[in-house]
């Protein structure tokens, strides 16, 4: 019987970003869309590891920001509001895990969005939660996999880990975890090898 049940964040328990989510966060970058897109992404592995906002957004609108800065705020506070919108069909699921297994959550997610999830009460159900910004390592680095399987002091196969991108499920995989790649609808439990 599985021990642990560790679930990704983005687009497994919260809905994808929305383009008006999108469109809302360029405008206040004053870039046009793709442009906007292009940089928040290529930009992002360093600000899940836990670089600062104000240097993250500063690399995306390539200009300087001091910490604090009124823009670097309302980005930050629209880039957690754009992650933030939960999937009713998860959060249900995760209910019903609860009492059953226990629960931890592994996300790549900046600090404010880890923040901001520490605060929401659904997330009062999982014994532990985990976030690249904190550990300084993102999936899919297998020392982010190593990392948590020390903290929950479990074994890999005591644990099932549900993410929605295959290149996170195939390095959990590597390092004898159970992986099951998400999609909508899913429900979590561990699939027959």
């Amino acid at each position: 019987m599985t021990t642990w049940m560790l679930l990704d964040y983005g687009e497994v328990i919260s809905q994808p970003q929305s383009a008006e989510d999108v469109t809302a966060m360029a405008v206040l970058a004053d870039l046009d869309t793709e442009t906007f897109l292009d940089r928040y992404w290529r930009h992002r592995d360093l600000y899940d590891r836990g670089r600062p906002s104000h240097a993250y957004w500063g690399d995306v609108l390539d200009r300087g920001f001091s910490e604090g800065d009124p823009l670097v705020a309302a980005l930050d506070a629209a880039d957690t509001a754009s992650w933030s919108r939960l999937d009713p069909a998860s959060l249900e699921a995760i209910r019903a895990l609860a009492g059953r297994h226990r629960l931890a959550l592994l996300s790549n997610a900046p600090e404010p969005m880890a923040a901001a999830i520490d605060r929401a009460p659904w997330a009062r159900a999982f014994d532990h939660r985990f976030y690249s910004c904190r550990l300084g390592l993102a999936k899919p680095d297998p020392e982010i996999f190593e990392k948590v399987l020390h903290r929950l002091g479990a074994e890999p196969d005591e644990v099932t880990f549900f993410d929605d991108r295959a290149v996170n499920v195939e390095a959990a995989a590597a390092v004898g975890i159970h992986a099951v790649l998400y999609r909508p609808g899913t429900p979590f439990e561990r699939r027959p090898d």
